[in-house]
């Protein structure tokens, strides 16, 4: 009888988690089959807040390499936001560049501008550092209304810019086609960080971010690995400001303040620290419950966000995707138990 219970205890808990693994591929298939049909049963203006959501999904996540998987803490990303930016307005406004061969040149900006600002600030550890990109983030939008730039940027009227067509004549508008753009770049780069972050680059970030002293005891170059994840962390960001410059069809200094970076901060706090897939639930919390706050109470709406905030701190203090792995461990205990049970009796 013993061994009968043990042996359907073992085989549960390879079926469950077999079951896992199926439920996962599953899971990322059907949302992807899902995204792609999204924009053919929803209104322009909902495929334009999905789309801006995926960018954002970009930016957040390109965040949470730095301070969730790196341990580095960053109040100034909304800088290198802008700057992949005004890179793409730049490039299409004033030199004619297709919207598309901009996002390799804002992605190569922002990575040479991360790396560079994260070799001083290698000095600079904790809040320390966080005064540092805040200050970043502050100085960005008066530079770009400096005189000296403004033949470029604009100044503080901005650029404009035109919304791309569908190519080969597709038979879809050109907010379906600018989604399926954007979906296609923001799933090359969830697929490039979740390579990034199985290999070495991605074990040296995180063995540094739990223990420095022993990173570098065991020959991992601290300063090199640090700077280089500041830089990756910024082409991310980069090429979502792209994308959301592209989307928006518009740029201009009052668009990049420093609340800009807080809402990206806010992003990885709700969708969970070192996560992959949290990127997407924050980058929904930024972009839908500002709205949402607004509808409830026109009068207060930060208020309202606030409480939101504050609501899903306690509730899931480690973010949705923490919540989310708590409830499905315990959902396979509970799987893997019940032939146990019966088999006992």
């Amino acid at each position: 009888m013993a061994a009968t219970t043990e042996t359907s205890a073992v085989a549960a808990g390879g079926y469950a988690g077999l079951s896992a693994r199926t439920w996962r591929v599953i899971g990322v298939l059907a949302a992807v089959a899902i995204a792609c049909a999204a924009p053919f049963t929803m209104t322009n203006y909902h495929i334009f807040q999905l789309t801006l959501t995926l960018v954002y999904a970009i930016a957040v996540l390109g965040l949470n390499l730095l301070t969730g998987f790196n341990g580095q803490i960053s109040l100034g990303h909304g800088a290198f936001y802008a700057l992949g930016a005004y890179t793409t307005a730049i490039l299409m406004d004033h030199y004619g560049v297709p919207y598309w061969a901009t996002l390799p040149a804002a992605g190569a900006v922002c990575l040479v501008f991360g790396f560079l600002f994260g070799l001083p600030a290698l000095r600079l550890e904790g809040h320390y550092l966080a005064l540092a990109t805040f200050a970043l983030a502050l100085a960005t939008p008066q530079l770009l209304k400096y005189k000296l730039f403004e033949d470029f940027t604009g100044g503080v009227q901005g650029i404009v810019l035109l919304k791309p067509d569908p190519p080969f004549k597709l038979p879809i508008n050109a907010d379906q086609w600018l989604y399926l753009f954007v979906l296609a770049i923001t799933i090359a780069m969830f697929i490039l960080a979740w390579n990034l972050l199985r290999g070495r680059l991605g074990r040296a970030m995180i063995a540094i971010r739990d223990h420095p002293i022993a990173a570098s005891a065991m020959g991992v170059n601290t300063a090199l690995y640090k700077s280089l994840t500041f830089g990756i962390s910024a082409m991310f960001t980069g090429i979502a400001g792209a994308l959301g410059a592209i989307a928006v069809q518009f740029v201009a200094p009052d668009s990049f303040d420093l609340f800009l970076s807080i809402r990206f901060l806010v992003g990885v706090a709700i969708g969970g620290l070192a996560t992959i897939s949290g990127a997407f639930f924050g980058a929904a919390f930024i972009e839908f419950i500002p709205n949402v706050a607004d509808q409830i109470s026109k009068a207060a709406p930060w208020a309202i966000y606030g409480i939101f905030l504050i609501v899903f701190m306690y509730v899931m203090p480690t973010g949705v995707v923490g919540m989310i792995r708590v409830l499905w461990g315990k959902l396979r205990r509970a799987i893997a138990g019940r032939p146990e049970g019966v088999a006992a009796r």
